[in-house]
This record gives C-alpha cells, sequence and structure tokens, in this order.
C-alpha cells in the first residue's frame, strides 16, 4: 500500500481522537455544572481554556514540528491528548478540570499544526485540496461521537459517570498514539533545517499579506466556532430538549458539514478562495438567523446550513497557507503555528464571551448578535484577501 494513504489514514485517526476529546465536553455541560457547582462563566472558561493554552505553545510547536519531524511531534501531541481526558476523572472543583483542559491545548497545538505539515510533505499539486479535506473531516467525525454517543450510549455503559467517560475516551486516544507510533513513517521530502531563529521565521512569514489576512480570519472563524459548537448542547436544552436529543441535534452541523469539507476544497479555484470565504459569511449568518429565531423543521434547516458553510472554512484558509510560494512545505508548520496559535485566541475566548454574556442576560440571544458580527468581519476580510494562482492553474 502507498505510504502516502497509509500517513493519510493515520493522519484521520489523531484528528479523530482530537475531536472527540476536544468536544466530549460539550454533551457533558449539564452534569458537570452541577456536580462542580459551576457559574455558566467558570464553565465558558473551562470550554476556552485548552485553546488558551494552545496559544501559549502553538508558535514555538510550529518550529520544533519543522525541525523534528511529524512523527515524534504528533506522538508528543496524542499522548498528551490522551492524558487530558483521563485526568478529567478527577477534578474536585473549577481549579482541577481547568488543570486537566489545559493538557488539551498543548496536545492539541502539536496535532493540528503538525497534520497540514505532513500533508504538504506527503502530497502536492491538486491532491492537497482533496487530501486536507478528507482528514480534517476525522475532527469533525470525532465530534459527531462525542455529540451523539456520550449520552445516548457511553454514559450508560460507565453507569452515567461522566468521569469514566472521559476516562474512557482517554485510553482511545492513547491506542491510537500506539498505532501511529508503530506505523507512521518520515517523509523522504523532510530534512532538519539549519538552525533558524523563531522570531526570524515569525519576522519573514508575517510580512506576508494573504498570511496576515488569513490568520485573523482564522481567528474570527474559531471564535464563531468554538463558541458555537461548544455552547450549542446547552442552548438546544434550554429551549425544551433532553440531554441526549440536544446531543443527536448539535452533532447535525458536524455531519452536515463533512461532503463540503470532501469537495469544496479541491473544487474551488485558488483565485475564489477569497470570494467563497466571504460568500460562506453570508450563508452564516442565514443560518444563524434561523437557528437562534425558530425550532422544529426551519431550525434543523439552519444547523444544517451552519454545518455545510461553516465548517470547510479552515481547509480553505489552510489551503491558502499551504499554497503561498514563500510559506510552502518548509515553513509550513511555522504558518501553521502563527495561524493557529492567533485562531486560537479565538477558540479561547468564543466560549468564554458567549457564557459570561448568558450570565449577564440571562438567555443566549446576546451571543447571536455576537457571533453575527464576526461573520460580517470574515465576509470583508475574504474581500481584501489577495487571489492566488497555484501549480495545477500554471
Amino acid at each position: 500500500m502507498d505510504n502516502r494513504w497509509v500517513m493519510l489514514s493515520l493522519l484521520w485517526l489523531l484528528y479523530a481522537a482530537f475531536g472527540l476529546t476536544s468536544r466530549a465536553m460539550a454533551p457533558l455541560v449539564t452534569p458537570i455544572l452541577s456536580d462542580l457547582k459551576l457559574s455558566y462563566t467558570q464553565m465558558g472558561v473551562i470550554l476556552g481554556s485548552w485553546q488558551f493554552a494552545y496559544i501559549l505553545v502553538a508558535l514555538v510547536a510550529g518550529t520544533l514540528i519543522d525541525r523534528w519531524g511529524v512523527r515524534k511531534s504528533l506522538m508528543l501531541g496524542t499522548v498528551l491528548i490522551a492524558l487530558s481526558s483521563a485526568l478529567r476523572y478527577f477534578p474536585k472543583g473549577f481549579e482541577g478540570m481547568l488543570g486537566a483542559m489545559t493538557l488539551l491545548g498543548a496536545g492539541g497545538s502539536l496535532i493540528s499544526i503538525g497534520c497540514p505539515k505532513a500533508i504538504s510533505l506527503w502530497f502536492e499539486g491538486k491532491s492537497r485540496g482533496t487530501v486536507v479535506g478528507i482528514y480534517l473531516t476525522g475532527s469533525w467525525i470525532g465530534g459527531i461521537v462525542a455529540l451523539t454517543l456520550t449520552n445516548s450510549f457511553v454514559m450508560p455503559l460507565t453507569s452515567y459517570s461522566w468521569r469514566a467517560t472521559f476516562f474512557l475516551y482517554g485510553v482511545l486516544t492513547f491506542v491510537v498514539s500506539l498505532l501511529w507510533w508503530f506505523l507512521a513513517r518520515e517523509s523522504r521530502a523532510w530534512t532538519e533545517k539549519e538552525d533558524e531563529g523563531i522570531l526570524e521565521v515569525f519576522a519573514r512569514l508575517i510580512r506576508i499579506r494573504n498570511v496576515q489576512v488569513v490568520i485573523i480570519m482564522g481567528l474570527v472563524t474559531f471564535t464563531i466556532i468554538h463558541g458555537f459548537n461548544n455552547w450549542l448542547p446547552k442552548i438546544l436544552e434550554t429551549n425544551g430538549l433532553s440531554p441526549v436529543s440536544a446531543g443527536f441535534t448539535a452533532s447535525i452541523p458536524l455531519a452536515a458539514g463533512l461532503l463540503p469539507l470532501l469537495i469544496v476544497p479541491p473544487l474551488i479555484p485558488p483565485r475564489l478562495r477569497g470570494r467563497f470565504l466571504s460568500f460562506s459569511a453570508l450563508l452564516f449568518l442565514a443560518a444563524l438567523w434561523l437557528i437562534m429565531t425558530s425550532s422544529g423543521i426551519i431550525q434543523l434547516v439552519g444547523l444544517t446550513l451552519f454545518g455545510a458553510t461553516v465548517i470547510p472554512l479552515v481547509s480553505i484558509q489552510t489551503l491558502i497557507l499551504m499554497d503561498t510560494p514563500e510559506v510552502g512545505s518548509r515553513y509550513m508548520g511555522s504558518a501553521g503555528g502563527i495561524y493557529f496559535c492567533i485562531s486560537e485566541i479565538g477558540g479561547f475566548t468564543g466560549p468564554f464571551i458567549m457564557g459570561f454574556l448568558v450570565d449577564i442576560t440571562g438567555t443566549f440571544g446576546a451571543s447571536g448578535f455576537f457571533l453575527a458580527a464576526m461573520s460580517l468581519t470574515i465576509f470583508v476580510l475574504g474581500l481584501v484577501l489577495k487571489a492566488q494562482t497555484s501549480e495545477r492553474e500554471s
């Protein structure tokens, strides 16, 4: 079997484990709030805490991946994610859960930065768009599993212990780390780079216009994705759904985004990526309005539209970085580090701001206006993005 597809399968598993452990908190918000006696603001901090840790690690992680190679880096990242999930068994209050979640950020930075680096080394040209879409589905499928099976299957299996549920997810993630370690290979295209300072690389990359625009766009995109997805089960529960029904319903955006994630990246020509991002932002506004102002079938349509339009955004932004000539495979780790570092500021602030707005207003209505403002920002940024060409168009 072609080593490229073995590597793609393993990268998919890593991302699925990351998606499972990072989204497993959302369907368990209600029992955790009760057992640990937390406020909505405190839970918002916990939901966003791993993104905050991610921010602190990401810049250094990108440069280290460029030097260490992806095999060792991604092994370390997966083990840290497994530990984060398993350690959620033990907290007695806010501080303990906060500490366990921060480990997820350290491991997650290595995974989400190392995977694009691996793709840039093992694949090139037109195949990149397809491959990026494939491996990113791992995260969303992991999220679907977390949302649909946590309350309906895993919690009954663990005698309705959210602590044992997290521990089980940690064991599964550790098994994935072993598969990676024994089956993964380093690309022949990778060679250890000369000793170049982190600040020197950062200064070179940050001067590139499209890198600047994509970084800001990533910040806003992650604010929307993490803020909305983390609170969606609770939003649905406040509208009268049971925890099990809310979990299944909250998985609709993830499921709806899988097919677009596979077909959109290779179909959008590089020169039209900015316009596509702007158009997607307008569709998200429509989806948000349907979700926040309706129920029943119309709300389900909104959730479907949300997933189909928002989920492919990160893949398009990743391809823009990957196809930027000044970045390429050589600096994709560092560029990915900068991108995800800044983006995860949104990943942290999104859940926090939404939780804070609920505490001061008593409803999720204000959060809807906040997300709408973020969407309009993506619309504007897509219009100012410089059109690209790629090898497959030249």
